[in-house]
């Protein structure tokens, strides 16, 4: 084990690729680099919130001493740092955004694992780089209590996803609108310090193409596929590596559903060339189950990124790497076939993971009909998502009559379902008794499938908005039984008060219903 001061980190990024090492942070378009020197800027008095032992444990990182959480506030770099911004791209909301880049991320370096992995560490809030545009770097406390729960959060869900090792206090106050609307506040400043095996994004490869640099961006294809593809080879490369994407993120989507998560920004600069969930902004877990609903204000009205559109809006997104990709091709059908073989692979995964769901060991034809018949029974009902399953875990047979089915889940209900609704509830729960009766196994057998499927606890935002309140007022209680219950979602260990429904006065409440990209 090895403390962050003194670890021999490797900086593989900044000396295979063209970048600007002046240290200059005024904000300016990059051209011709991948990245541009950025040291953290110092703050009054970083102080651990909160570290990950399992993630340090897996990187062999040792017990923070002092300097560590100096290093962990951006007031310390160990002498082996090259610490940097990644120049990106991205289509925001569908519309080409130019120039991004990382505008209040560093990497410190990477941090090695054994003799060829290694880790980038990543400090989130950090201070300001050429990319900061007019914005400071920092973020606030509850943007990075966020960021740090909903990570570790989704690692021990099971959904692939980025990490994060460390919360950092910092000792300053940072000036936001939390909405936009003209009434900026000054709030408590903090640092995460995020990992992950590689943070590259799809902008990463639109930002070269864009500016027709070509040999940067083979370059960068050539290094990513040997560093983190290296089963792949041959003249169809490109090609392979660009459908093994296309595989990792419709599974990486179908994660998402399964849990319910709703990641509110899915721009192409916010999605993970390795298939992991990345930045984590106003995001959601769902509570009452609606296919429109989105978490992220600037989304409204159009809804672009709302949960029951991530499938298609992650296919968009990989449209737009493609098209970056293709201007290295001589021809493009290849690469087309790849693109259009996410339908497939989306749908067949994500019929497998609604039978798990079901608790069904095999997936039949007739499956797809039981599960169209769940969603549509689902969006007329809006029943809590997470409830719903675990209560359809419990019951052995249907019910008899739609008052009595409307009775077995009215624990799930947000509003008392229209007479549509319980006759849709009725007959879904009938047609799933029926295919129950064809389920190769026994009661306990679903019910295990089931348990491993359905998270009991998973982090919604009212529980997150009363710990970040809480924190805020100097009462970590909240914070400390939140960290606990993430690690456990799919164990029944946990105070009721963390597994029951939203509460109404959650509805509207800012912070708890909708978020916005303030942090």
């Amino acid at each position: 084990m090895q403390h962050l001061h003194s670890g021999n980190y490797r900086n593989e990024f900044v000396t295979h690729f063209p970048g600007d090492d002046s240290g200059d942070k005024r904000p300016r378009q990059t051209p011709g680099v991948l990245w541009s020197k950025a040291e953290p800027t110092p703050v009054a008095a970083p102080r651990l919130l909160a570290w990950s032992n399992e993630l340090a444990t897996d990187l062999g990182i040792a017990t923070p001493t002092e300097q560590d959480v100096q290093l962990l506030g951006g007031n310390l770099l160990a002498p082996t740092m090259r610490p940097y911004a990644a120049c990106y791209a991205g289509h925001q909301f569908g519309s080409w955004a130019g120039q991004l880049g990382d505008g209040r991320a560093i990497t410190l370096g990477e941090w090695p694992i054994d003799g060829r992995q290694s880790w980038e560490l990543q400090l989130k809030g950090a201070g300001p780089t050429p990319y900061s545009r007019r914005a400071d770097g920092r973020a606030v406390l509850r943007s990075s209590v966020r960021e740090y729960l909903m990570s570790e959060a989704m690692h021990h869900l099971g959904v692939p996803t980025t990490r994060a090792l460390a919360l950092v206090a910092t000792g300053d106050e940072v000036m936001r609108d939390m909405f936009y609307n003209g009434n900026p506040q000054m709030e408590p400043g903090a640092i995460v310090m995020r990992a992950a095996p590689s943070f590259l994004r799809f902008g990463n490869f639109e930002m070269p193409a864009s500016r027709e640099e070509s040999e940067n961006l083979q370059q960068l294809i050539d290094w990513t596929i040997s560093r983190y593809y290296p089963h792949i080879s041959g003249e169809d490369a490109y090609v392979q590596w660009f459908a093994e994407v296309v595989e990792r993120t419709a599974t990486m989507i179908v994660e998402w559903l399964r849990v319910g998560f709703v990641h509110g920004v899915m721009n192409t600069d916010n999605m993970s060339i390795l298939g992991l969930t990345i930045d984590f902004g106003p995001y959601s877990m769902l509570d009452d189950y609606d296919p429109t609903f989105t978490p992220n204000t600037t989304d409204l009205p159009g809804r672009r990124y709302a949960f029951g559109k991530q499938a298609a809006i992650a296919k968009w997104n990989l449209g737009a790497l493609g098209g970056a990709v293709a201007t290295l091709l001589p021809e493009t059908e290849a690469l087309l076939a790849a693109l259009n073989s996410y339908d497939d692979v989306f749908w067949k995964k994500y019929y497998v993971m609604m039978c798990r769901k079901l608790g069904l060991e095999t997936v039949v034809a007739e499956d797809a009909r039981l599960i169209n018949s769940l969603e549509q029974m689902l969006a007329a009902v809006k029943p809590d998502y997470t409830l719903f399953f675990q209560q359809l875990a419990r019951i052995t047979e249907a019910p008899e009559s739609e008052a009595a089915a409307v009775e077995i889940f009215a624990d799930t209900f947000y509003a008392d379902p229209s007479p549509e609704g319980a006759a849709a509830l009725l007959q879904f729960l009938q047609q799933y008794e029926k295919r129950l009766q064809q389920n190769s196994g026994d009661a306990q057998v679903r019910q295990t499938i089931m348990q491993d499927a359905n998270p009991k606890f998973i982090l919604r935002n009212y529980l997150l908005h009363e710990a970040i309140e809480a924190l805020e007022a100097g009462n970590e209680a909240p914070f400390r039984q939140l960290e606990r219950a993430m690690k456990q979602p799919y164990d029944a260990v946990h105070d009721a008060a963390l597994l029951g429904r939203r509460p109404g006065w959650a509805t509207q409440k800012a912070g708890c219903s909708m978020l916005s990209c303030s942090s």
